[in-house]
């Protein structure tokens, strides 16, 4: 019998190609339905590992991708908003969320593929509200889902005559091991376990591949998926490389008990296909959901002891951010006032000493272009608008009391000082976007202009550490010796626009590095205002 391989491949390649679409669109999609919640989910249920294990559930399902969730775990550990522990529960959830596509696969919706695609097109194109058009996506994708693998299937049809498939599916049977390289490689290439799992259900309903080989490959696609989150944290902090790290040990793990046990899991699932009346693709998502599930609760017990392993494995200090207020202590507001201002100077001061990092960072993306840079100042920038809502809320609180004529002074000056080191983060943000857009547009900037740029930042960060240090102190020297700087960076900026404009006029620079480079100088000086404005607060002016 004659196999025509171009049209196997190309509806294979093809349905694969719709397949992975339908999922990002629905992810998409889900994820816009959902709006911001998706941070705020992780970050409010993870207090106890068990919460944890359910939110990573919940927003897996929500964006149709475990390493989706892991990479946003990753950034929340970054950011100190989560601990590792914490993150280890996550993870775990991801895992048994990621099945949910195996069971939407299962729910056989082939023939209605193009209709479901129709009426997600139809809400997309017609309509103009974004919630309706987010509601189109995520029906797109689902209709996308289903004819990619439809397509798929017909493709891989075929391949129960090949005489070489046959022999490769009896070698899986016989070696499992071979089934976990084999997963684990495919989904390493495709980047999406449930595209494994729907290709695998696929050739499992044309009757191209029986359960014994199929469930090893169903163990290799939950190790393969772990690349992803591997790859997100290769330039990410050492918290951030832990949490996927212990994505993959406990993925290993798993993989292992249950290789050992495979026997035993098989008539479990054939159990369960007679008692459920399960179609095969069914019973392949019934299997790789208790999989998940099984070594969720197999290894939930030992999460500390997983975090444990990974801080051996990879050591290091963890540089995290903190997001969250370390001084703020609601006690003082009704014990003394005095104290309370204390602390929240104290605060106050956290929050500057932030806002330095983040300059040095924004600075240090300019002239390396390396992305940790940037988001690591993005980070910063986060922190500093955290700090600022937490730290108004606690003064808004503490002048509810009565407050002597000096402490009102000092309680107005350091919400004044927390606005403006607030407005410092939002321009090291502008300089950020600068940046990105000097990246994505190839701008170049002349040597002199990068000269400029460097001096101005070293000023611009000088000034700031030292009205931070003078706000510190209370120190008046200190505080004057800022009002000199500022003074210094505004001739600078009148200095160096000048030169750009001579620049300009010799040819030597184009429009767009111009916009740059005067945007950036100009956010510099206005860093330089806001830190004159701490030093005011010193002098009392």
């Amino acid at each position: 019998m004659g196999i025509d391989l171009q049209t196997l491949l190309f509806e294979f390649l093809g349905g694969l190609g719709i397949f992975l679409l339908g999922i990002k669109f629905m992810g998409e999609g889900l994820q816009k339905t959902a709006g911001e919640r998706l941070r705020d989910i992780l970050d409010k249920t993870t207090s106890n590992p068990f919460l944890g294990v359910l939110a990573g559930m919940i927003v897996t399902i929500l964006i149709q991708s475990s390493s989706g969730t892991t990479v946003l775990t990753v950034g929340l550990v970054n950011a100190g908003f989560m601990t590792l522990r914490q993150a280890i529960g996550v993870i775990m959830g991801a895992n048994i969320g990621t099945t949910v596509t195996a069971f939407i696969i299962g729910i056989d919706l082939g023939e209605y593929a193009l209709p479901i695609i129709a009426v997600g097109c139809f809400l997309l194109f017609f309509f103009k509200n974004q919630k309706v058009n987010s509601i189109g996506q995520t029906i797109f994708g689902f209709g996308a889902l289903f004819f990619g693998l439809d397509l798929m299937s017909s493709g891989m049809s075929p391949l129960r005559g090949l005489e070489s498939f046959h022999d490769l599916t009896v070698e899986m049977s016989s070696n499992p091991v071979l089934g976990v390289i084999i997963g684990t490689l495919f989904t390493v290439i495709v980047q999406s376990s449930s595209a494994t799992i729907g290709i695998l259900q696929g050739l499992f309903s044309e009757g191209a591949i029986d359960l014994q080989a199929a469930i090893p490959v169903l163990f290799g696609d939950n190790i393969g998926t772990t690349i992803t989150a591997i790859l997100a944290s290769l330039g990410a902090s050492v918290a951030a490389k832990r949490a996927a790290f212990t994505h993959v040990i406990f993925n290993l793990v798993g993989a292992t008990i249950f290789l050992i046990g495979l026997d035993l899991f098989s008539q479990f699932v054939y159990y369960l296909q007679g008692q459920l009346h399960l179609n095969p693709e069914m019973t392949l998502a019934f299997a790789h959901g208790s999989f998940n599930i099984a070594n969720t609760v197999i290894q939930f017990p030992f999460i500390a002891g997983l975090a444990w392993i990974v801080t051996k494995i990879i050591p290091g200090e963890d540089v995290t951010i903190e997001y969250k207020p370390k001084h703020l202590d609601p006690i003082f507001i009704q014990q003394s006032s005095a104290l309370a201002l204390e602390q929240a100077k104290a605060e106050v001061i956290r929050m500057g000493e932030y806002a330095c990092i983040g300059l040095e960072e924004t600075n240090q993306y300019l002239f390396t272009q390396q992305q940790k840079h940037s988001e690591m100042a993005m980070q910063v920038e986060g922190a500093l608008n955290n700090l600022d809502r937490k730290i108004t809320d606690y003064l808004v609180e503490v002048s509810s009391g009565s407050l002597s004529e000096l402490e009102s002074a000092k309680h107005t000056a350091l919400m004044d000082s927390v606005r403006d080191i607030e407005r410092i983060g939002d321009h090291f943000e502008n300089i950020i976007e600068l940046i990105d857009y000097k990246i994505s547009n190839k701008v170049e900037l002349t040597e002199q202009a990068k000269e400029d740029l460097n001096n101005m930042f070293d000023l611009t960060i000088l000034t700031v550490k030292q009205a931070v240090k003078a706000l510190d102190q209370m120190d008046r020297q200190e505080a004057l010796a800022v009002a000199q700087k500022e003074d210094q960076i505004d001739k600078m900026e009148r200095k160096y626009r000048k030169k750009h404009i001579i620049r300009m006029n010799e040819g030597l620079c184009n429009g767009s590095a111009g916009i740059v480079f005067v945007d950036i100088i100009s956010n510099l000086e206005r860093i330089g205002d806001h830190a004159v404005n701490i030093a005011e607060e010193v002098l009392g002016e």
